[in-house]
């Protein structure tokens, strides 16, 4: 090594504890987020060796997975549902952990509320036992999702025993063109990279595209770093994320905010820094993009048409979705939308979809969905008027939680239905058994509504 890092080595290296020869290193974590899915199994492990949660202080929980997005307020009637979320909060309440559970103004999925709330910072080590942990790497900390039996170590040790993962850099320069969104462009990037074009590394996003983001955009971007294989995603902090994270309730003040800020400055690649593996993308070559397949890397600008499938799962994926090599996407008739999720249920997303939806109407088959990520984005959509423009449109707003995203609570697609989706990822089956995810942004996801079928933005 030349002695120069990258911006991943300085946070990694920063919380090595110890290096064991030829071995794995051993990481400190800053934060664990818990939500009521993947924590009870690693409880219970803890509980059946007797041992004790080492820093509940460090430890964020919510419930988000699960819950119903409406009648919060009311007994959850799904028992599984219900069993889980009961099980958290006596889980919580055993080992001092801070749980900010339905009806708490803090609730809401655990990758939108750490950011809002100023729990995310720069140069932190996050896990959560859920891939989408990598959100948090917008802010240029290392986060990443963990199974269950590392949600126990974590549980016990604060610590990990981890490989240390390779480093990518993904350069995007130049000018996006217009309506396209950062789900587009990390859209794009994964339908050039592959699904597995990341694997074994952490990516770096750099160039005047992340450099011009908000901090929704960005967390967006590293949201899906999952979807191309990646251990995780960041993006160096700079004066965007300095202004984003300053006054946040769990914000560092005073002079520990000066002192902070210092070394946040220092996170970035070094001039001559060298990575693993490198990609770069020409923004003028991104437009508002779709998938059209079942995996995130099936992805095309909405002006082309369904492409020939290049082996067999690809045809597999057609013929799950019900379509055909050539076909227009015009042609697709949807009846669901869903705009929510970690990847799209910060307030700037629906700002842009009640931008777009203003003075319109929803079309009459569709079914439009719009849930927001926590309780403090309902909030805001309710103070800034938002509201009053979805429902006008006759769009349905829900309570905040995880959703249609995922066929765990109440809000499942039916079979053989196709959703344009602005949540992450299109598996078989995600959205519900037989349902059709067509993953898009928000402002693709609010025209598709309007207009019932999905077509180009005229220019």
């Amino acid at each position: 090594m030349n002695g120069t890092k990258t911006l991943f080595d300085k946070v990694w290296d920063a919380h090595v504890v110890e290096t064991i020869p030829d071995g794995p290193q051993i990481i400190y974590i800053d934060k664990h987020l818990i939500h009521e899915v993947t924590s009870p199994q690693a409880f219970a492990e803890l509980e059946s060796r007797n041992l004790e949660v080492f820093r509940p202080k460090q430890i964020v929980a919510t419930a988000d997975h699960n819950v119903p997005t409406w009648d919060q307020d009311k007994p959850i009637r799904d028992e599984s549902s219900r069993n889980q979320v009961q099980q958290l909060t006596e889980n919580c309440k055993k080992n001092n952990i801070k749980l900010y559970d339905l009806g708490h103004p803090y609730q809401g999925i655990v990758h939108i509320i750490a950011p809002e709330l100023g729990i995310t910072q720069p140069g932190m080590s996050i896990v959560c036992g859920d891939s989408h942990t990598s959100t948090h790497g917008a802010f240029g900390s290392i986060a990443f999702g963990i199974g269950t039996s590392q949600v126990a170590q974590v549980f016990a040790s604060q610590c990990l025993l981890l490989n240390k993962p390779k480093s990518m850099r993904i350069t995007v320069n130049g000018q996006l063109n217009k309506n396209v969104q950062p789900k587009d462009v990390i859209l794009y990037i994964i339908s050039k990279v592959g699904t597995d074009g990341g694997t074994g590394y952490f990516c770096e996003y750099a160039g005047n595209v992340f450099e011009e983001m908000s901090m929704e955009g960005r967390m967006t971007v590293c949201n899906m770093s999952i979807e191309m294989g990646a251990r995780g995603g960041m993006i160096a902090p700079d004066e965007t994320t300095f202004n984003y994270v300053k006054g946040r309730k769990f914000a560092p003040k005073g002079e520990e905010w000066e002192e902070k800020l210092e070394y946040w400055k220092t996170l970035k690649s070094d001039e001559e820094a060298v990575f693993d593996a490198e990609f770069s993308f020409d923004a003028s070559e991104i437009y508002p993009m779709v998938t059209y397949g079942t995996n995130p890397g099936m992805g095309i600008s909405i002006s082309q048409n369904i492409p020939d499938p290049q082996n067999d799962s690809e045809e597999k994926a057609l013929k799950y979705m019900g379509l055909k090599a050539g076909q227009a996407l015009a042609d697709i008739k949807v009846n669901y939308i869903f705009i929510g999720s970690c990847t799209n249920a910060r307030i700037e997303d629906f700002r842009s979809a009640a931008n777009y939806i203003k003075g319109k109407r929803k079309s009459e088959h569709v079914h439009a969905l719009i849930v927001p990520g926590s309780q403090q984005v309902a909030k805001q959509i309710y103070e800034e008027g938002l509201d009053k423009i979805f429902t006008e449109a006759g769009f349905q707003i829900r309570q905040p939680g995880c959703s249609a995203c995922l066929a765990m609570n109440d809000d499942k697609i039916p079979e053989g239905e196709y959703c344009v989706s602005t949540s992450n990822r299109n598996f078989e089956g995600r959205q519900g058994q037989g349902a059709r995810t067509i993953l898009a942004s928000p402002l693709t996801a609010a025209k598709v509504a309007v207009e019932g079928k999905i077509s180009a933005f005229e220019n």
